[in-house]
């Protein structure tokens, strides 16, 4: 299944690596790092793609249908350095060969006992003869574990702390998916590439379900007054459904429209808000300066000092 995008992605990677990459290192004298570096590069390739894919499909809608026409150019900026920073790097990709490493040692250990443990499709067989279906459950899984860590972001005050800079930008625009404390993002990793490996998602598969996930999220934050109708806001999250969740009026533990991709977990756990006519402003009047107007790097530093006051119990001075 879509075996050539993944071969396409490969030969891609792979001239890139030959071409620009190893000539440098054999020139260097550095070649005991190849390995290293082709796999920086795979990673970093996958990275352009999702930002060029992600800006071809958000940035005319918002050029289209803008909800607030003008916008600090600063903050902005803010978001691009951490889009480019996150999706360049792409931690999520990293904690999958990450747990897998970790898995197949552990597979080997349980491998002595005589006991495998189940994965989706050991469970139900039929799903290897059908790729897309899998692909499909693969998806609405993850979707399912996002839900639930974005509540969790809210409920608990430490995460909340580290979460909200994402939910203190005035100007939202689709850049601002990746606006999010470095611990954050490493929790996201974590989170997302454990029910990845527990489930027995495909390596091949993973990046396939990390385009949609990021698609879906970047699309949602996007400065555009769409909606996908009655019927369809209830299917798929618009910009204006999450935009209801990054209002004034809905942050901390009181927020609403939690769903990455499928509204459907907020209908059945009680946070849906269908209000198609609204488009809040965004932000967190709660939130410390920084947060709002400070670069990448000051933001990173307060959000370690907030963290650390919330383990505290101290709260926001």
């Amino acid at each position: 299944m879509m075996d050539w995008a993944v071969d396409l992605y490969a030969m891609v990677t792979a001239f890139l690596f030959e071409t620009a990459v190893q000539p440098v290192f054999y020139w260097a004298g550095l070649m005991q790092w190849a390995d290293d570096a082709f796999d920086w590069l795979d990673f970093f390739v996958f990275g352009v793609v999702q930002v060029v894919v992600v800006y071809l499909v958000c940035r005319p809608l918002e050029v289209w249908r803008p909800v607030e026409p003008a916008q600090p150019g600063r903050l902005v900026r803010t978001d691009v350095i951490y889009t480019l920073l996150v999706r360049l790097g792409l931690l999520p990709m990293i904690g999958f060969v990450l747990f897998v490493t970790m898995q197949t040692r552990i597979e080997g250990w349980i491998a002595d006992s005589g006991w495998v443990p189940p994965t989706l499709e050991t469970v139900f067989p039929v799903l290897r003869e059908m790729p897309l279906v899998a692909l499909a459950i693969y998806i609405v899984i993850l979707d399912f574990g996002e839900y639930w860590r974005h509540r969790f972001q809210h409920r608990f005050q430490w995460w909340w702390a580290l979460h909200s800079i994402h939910h203190a930008q005035t100007a939202m625009t689709f850049w601002t998916d990746d606006r999010n404390h470095v611990l954050d993002d490493v929790i996201a990793a974590a989170w997302v590439s454990g029910i990845a490996v527990l489930i027995g998602v495909p390596p091949g598969q993973f990046p396939i379900i990390l385009m949609v996930l990021r698609l879906a999220e970047s699309l949602s934050h996007a400065n555009a007054r769409v909606d996908f109708g009655p019927v369809g806001e209830r299917l798929v999250v618009s910009p204006r459904f999450h935009r209801l969740h990054h209002g004034v009026l809905s942050v901390g533990q009181e927020g609403k429209n939690y769903a990455v991709l499928l509204p459907v977990w907020d209908w059945v756990f009680g946070t849906a808000d269908f209000n198609r006519r609204a488009y809040p402003r965004t932000g967190d009047p709660s939130a410390p300066a920084a947060y709002v107007g400070g670069g990448w790097l000051r933001q990173q530093a307060v959000g370690l000092v907030e963290v650390w006051r919330a383990l505290r119990g101290r709260g926001r001075a």
